[in-house]
């Protein structure tokens, strides 16, 4: 560098830099009370679903999704399978004592189960509609059967009340109808109660059901599994008495307290396992408190910012987001880094000149980032526009921190290391590039390689990729499901209509075509609110039947017997979905029920036993033809839309790296190429080492690209500019170094989208570290002349 006079400041530019470290200060320090607040209740949210684009075309899916996923948020259930009934007993007493020992018991409260009471009351409920209350094989028989052939049937009633479990008296159910319409509405849940217990016999086991509510937050930072630990403590409990129990766990809590374990130990080991590397790096290359104590200090204001404003703009911030913020350490410190590595280079130049000269470089540097953070926010996921949000606030908050205040606290001189010194004279032994017959030949073989990589890269697109539960955990929710025959949330038939008397009506017509699959045993069976309120046209239709049909056959048995019996009175008016919502029978199917939805009423229903893949699109097919009825498979639908963004997102990659070289060539003409060639190679390179390791290509290896496109094309800009200059390679070195490291942890997150932008961008980032330098210009092209200024930027 130059020695050169630095021109004295303007006065009103001296005095604005006191403002500004002032006025952020303030802001820091408005952003550690919210800190302070924040982590008293964490407002995060662990819910996958909360990642997903809503449905432009279609809200009421994505607000059908949402009740549905509600209804089961605080609700975990534990299966305990024994060889006996005695056994299941024992181990369901054993197991309920140790939970309430347990000091953390107050975290799972007992679920209210089915009982006689509840049974009775909800009897009771129905019994004024009885008449207009038939299950389709009863009202095919009373359609075509004549009064005739139910005479013998309700003598035998009347002389044995109680056979066949009879819920009314002989007048008020003549037929004894109502009982099989009661099996058939049991249908919805496979247990049983028994002994006070809820019970299923099955696959040569006695299974007792414990219901739980999770009461409080299921989610904490600090890695303790609160009900891990209880059911823990409960199995133990339970095996003592039953050896060989077999134990089921599910819930959303369940999914949702693993997700927080894992991402308090991926924080731990991405966000301190980065910082600890920076400061190292820091350490090593300057060696001085200094550097360190204001470096990682930009890092705290940088992520505690960066925290804060994305709680302000969204409410809450996702765990995912959280985790790949931690890996933002590896980028925001490269400002401090940056500025140190230049005052290493240039002792002479005061902290505020050299902060003055570094401070458009910085910008451009922060300007490219933060575009390539926020790029990520254009694919329409809450999820990547938190973290894209979370990282442009992170860096911008370590960026003002560096230019705020390094100048005001760096007192002293940062002297020369051997570490820093051996750094910055690699550059000079570092290859070019070049045309040499050997050379060539090694770049056609890397080609030739990476085009096999090529060959074998597959694309998946798998909403799976989002979440990272034990796969343990995934088998027992999976098991659970099949044997009580819960229905799949991710599969669904959405019903809307004018009003809900339209809806039921559209309900009812699909579930006539839906009987045909139940029959054939293809289907399990369907859940649906018309199961218990069905359509008023449906129940004068039905109640007109019973009449006809009931009342034909009083006469008979009257007429046989010489008696006077007379058949009871039922309620005129129709059971509508008001009354039976705000009654508690209506609890078990009351979230099926969505209520007003755009201009009209909507309802779900949902399927049961569905556990072949083959039969989707069988059940697609079914709705064809009828009015307001829509087959939700929101697997399919987001899986099909990651794609479509992964296309979206690689033709824009394309665009950018077009768009990138001309602004360089408006920059730096000829040597244009010399600046965007390293990351275009590496990201090809990238790819190959993808393929070649079986590594799967989706959305998320399409996003890290931008970001190394973001990140790469600032190395090579800042090796040509200030070509020679070991304090530039230095701070290129640190920063990349940092970067790599911080990303490249992210690589052993568990959860598979994380982990495919981790792996992306730790080879990316080495790769395009590794080649930059070898793109800088030639001996024979340098001028001669020293650079005229320290270097700007990353």
């Amino acid at each position: 560098m130059t020695d050169r006079v630095p021109m004295a400041a303007p006065a009103w530019r001296a005095r604005a830099w006191p403002f500004a470290a002032l006025a952020w200060l303030v802001f820091v320090a408005v952003v550690v009370v919210h800190q302070v607040q924040f982590w008293r209740a964490p407002a995060i949210d662990t819910d996958v679903l909360a990642l997903l684009p809503e449905d432009e075309h279609a809200p009421e899916v994505s607000e059908a999704t949402r009740r549905l996923a509600d209804s089961a948020s605080r609700q975990v259930i534990v299966l305990l399978g024994a060889p006996d009934w005695a056994a299941a007993r024992a181990a369901a007493t054993a197991w309920r004592a140790a939970m309430a020992r347990d000091p953390g018991a107050a975290a799972l409260v007992p679920s209210a189960g089915m009982d006689a009471q509840a049974l009775g009351r909800s009897i009771e409920f129905y019994r004024p509609w009885r008449d207009r209350l038939l299950t389709p094989e009863q009202r095919t028989r009373l359609s075509t059967e004549p009064a005739d052939r139910w005479v013998q049937g309700a003598l035998a009633a009347l002389y044995q009340p109680a056979a066949g479990g009879r819920l009314s008296d002989w007048t008020a159910d003549p037929l004894s109808l109502w009982a099989p319409w009661w099996s058939e509405r049991a249908a919805d849940t496979r247990l049983r109660p028994r002994d006070g217990e809820l019970a299923l016999s099955a696959e040569g086991r006695e299974w007792i059901a414990l219901p739980y509510e999770v009461k409080g937050s299921a989610f904490a930072l600090d890695g303790e599994p609160v009900l891990g630990g209880l059911l823990g403590a409960g199995e133990r409990a339970a095996r003592e008495k039953t050896p060989d129990l077999l134990v089921l766990q599910a819930g959303v809590p369940l999914h949702a307290e693993a997700a927080a374990v894992q991402a308090s130990r991926e924080i731990n080991t991405i966000g301190w396992g980065s910082l600890a590397a920076v400061l190292l790096l820091v350490w090593l290359a300057f060696r001085s408190l200094r550097p360190i104590t204001l470096v990682a200090l930009s890092l705290v204001v940088g992520v505690a910012s960066a925290l804060s404003v994305t709680a302000w703009l969204f409410g809450e911030v996702h765990l995912i987001t959280l985790v790949f913020g931690a890996s933002l350490v590896g980028v925001a410190e490269d400002y401090g880094i940056h500025y140190f590595a230049s005052r290493q280079g240039h002792p002479e130049v005061a902290p505020r000149t050299m902060m003055r000269q570094l401070l458009p470089g910085l910008l451009l540097a922060l300007a490219t980032s933060v575009v390539a953070y926020l790029t990520l926010g254009l694919a329409p996921f809450p999820g990547l526009r938190q973290m894209a949000v979370f990282s442009a606030i992170g860096l911008a908050a370590a960026f003002l921190t560096a230019v705020c205040w390094f100048p005001l606290l760096d007192r002293g001189r940062v002297r020369p290391t051997r570490f820093g010194a051996a750094v910055a004279a690699s550059l000079s032994r570092w290859p070019r590039f070049s045309r040499s017959p050997s050379l060539m030949a090694l770049h056609v073989v890397v080609a030739a390689v990476c085009a096999a990589g090529w060959w074998q890269l597959q694309t998946r697109d798998d909403i799976r990729q989002l979440q990272g539960s034990p796969a343990a955990l995934v088998q027992s929710q999976r098991e659970t499901g099949r044997l009580l025959g819960v229905p799949s949330p991710a599969q669904f038939y959405l019903v809307s209509g004018a009003d809900a008397e339209q809806v039921l009506v559209r309900e009812e017509a699909l579930k006539s075509r839906l009987d045909t699959l139940v029959r054939e045993g293809r289907l399990g069976g369907y859940r649906a609110v018309s199961d218990w309120v069905p359509s008023a046209a449906r129940q004068a239709e039905d109640a007109r039947l019973t009449a006809r049909i009931e009342g034909a056959v009083v006469a008979a048995v009257n007429a046989s017997l010489g008696e006077t019996l007379q058949r009871a009175d039922f309620e005129p008016d129709p059971l509508d979905i008001e009354r039976w919502r705000a009654h508690p029978v209506s609890a078990p199917a009351r979230d099926l029920w969505l209520g007003p939805v755009r201009d009209g009423v909507a309802s779900v229903v949902m399927l049961r036993g569905l556990h072949d893949p083959s039969l989707l699109g069988t059940l697609a097919e079914v709705p064809e033809g009828l009015a307001g009825v829509r087959w939700v498979d929101k697997t399919a639908e987001v899986s099909r839309l990651l794609g479509r963004y992964r296309l979206a997102m690689t033709w824009l990659l394309v665009a950018a790296h077009a768009i990138v070289y001309g602004v360089l060539w408006w920059r730096l003409r000829r040597l244009a190429w010399r600046a965007a060639l390293p990351t275009l190679i590496a990201t090809g390179l990238t790819l190959g080492i993808l393929g070649w390791i079986g590594q799967p290509f989706q959305l998320f290896n399409v996003l890290a690209l931008v970001l190394l496109l973001g990140i790469g094309v600032d190395y090579g800009i800042f090796l040509i500019e200030h070509d020679g200059d070991g304090s530039a390679w230095l701070a290129v070195a640190l920063g990349a170094a940092s970067t790599w490291l911080s990303f490249g942890l992210l690589g052993l997150s568990s959860t598979p989208a994380l982990r495919a932008f981790g792996l992306t961008l730790l080879f990316g980032i080495l790769l395009v570290w590794a080649l930059a330098p070898m793109f800088r210009l030639p001996v024979s092209a340098r001028s001669g002349a020293p650079p005229a200024s320290p270097p700007l930027g990353r």
